[in-house]
């Protein structure tokens, strides 16, 4: 799906939970009231969900002009829009909107500070798939406005063997899951590592990326170092008990990509809305 269709889907859902009717603006606002408002980012950092705010504007029918760009770091009380409409639209408009911006403004905020924290060494950070459910295109999306890279997002696309697959494979071994893959046109084949064993049959089976899940930096250096003299150019991703104390020790360790569990359960940050009608 695109984002624009992705943002239309998680802004339907927002405002259906509002109801069908705002009963309290229906006995306190002239139909015919016009306003503007403005978004203020209270606490400052970086923007995001600006197209899923859109989203839920167009929905009420009213419009937003954005004053800084998705992706931006702005101050402490910034102006970052403004609302322009119906008053009634604007008041159903304001809570789904500010839950979505709040959201992916805490999202990107904290993966600005880890794609920082790496800064020089060429490492890129990722999500995981541990995202709020039915809002997994917002949560990728304030990644990505961040600074942060796209992941796998479905079980479609890339092939990843964690523990449980592990356990699962049986007989045929992982080599045989690993050619049915290919057949079916799956080019990215991703095994998660937990010991020296594993790691060297992941090599010998085809896998093109090892995810060292759990290790120090210091055993993930030897990991990456055996890996890549099995298999030269394959890509190694530091995952599992990653913060912003330890994330540039892993980069600097060997690890090409990092991805990060609590980047998609980032604080809310504080934004506000002030409404002016006229």
């Amino acid at each position: 799906m695109s984002q624009q269709s992705d943002a239309d889907r998680i802004a339907a859902a927002a405002l259906a939970e509002d109801g069908g009717a705002d009963v309290t603006t229906l006995v306190t606002v002239s139909p015919n009231a016009t306003a503007d408002g403005l978004i203020e980012y209270r606490d400052g950092g970086v923007l995001a969900g600006t197209a899923f705010a859109d989203a839920v504007a167009r929905a009420c029918r009213c419009t937003i002009t954005w004053l800084h760009k998705e992706g931006s770091t702005v101050g402490p009380g910034t102006t970052v829009a403004r609302v322009e409409g119906h008053l009634a639209a604007i008041l159903r408009a304001e809570r789904p909107m500010l839950n979505l911006l709040q959201r992916a403004c805490g999202i990107a905020t904290v993966t600005r500070a880890y794609v920082d924290a790496l800064r020089g060494t060429g490492c890129r950070i990722l999500h995981t798939r541990k995202t709020a459910p039915g809002l997994r295109a917002l949560d990728v999306a304030a990644v990505v406005a961040g600074g942060g890279q796209r992941h796998r997002i479905d079980l479609a696309h890339e092939v990843m063997v964690k523990d449980n697959h592990w356990q699962a494979l049986g007989g045929e071994g992982l080599g045989a899951a690993l050619s049915k893959a290919r057949k079916r046109g799956v080019g990215a084949l991703y095994v998660e590592v937990e010991s020296l064993d594993q790691l060297r049959v992941a090599c010998s089976a085809g896998a093109t990326r090892l995810l060292v899940d759990n290790q120090t930096p210091e055993t993930m250096m030897e990991w990456a170092r055996l890996a890549r003299s099995l298999v030269p150019g394959i890509e190694i991703e530091a995952t599992g008990g990653i913060s912003l104390a330890n994330v540039r020790d892993y980069a600097e360790a060997g690890a090409q990509l990092i991805s990060v569990e609590s980047l998609t359960s980032a604080p809310a940050m504080n934004i506000s809305f002030r409404v002016q009608p006229y």
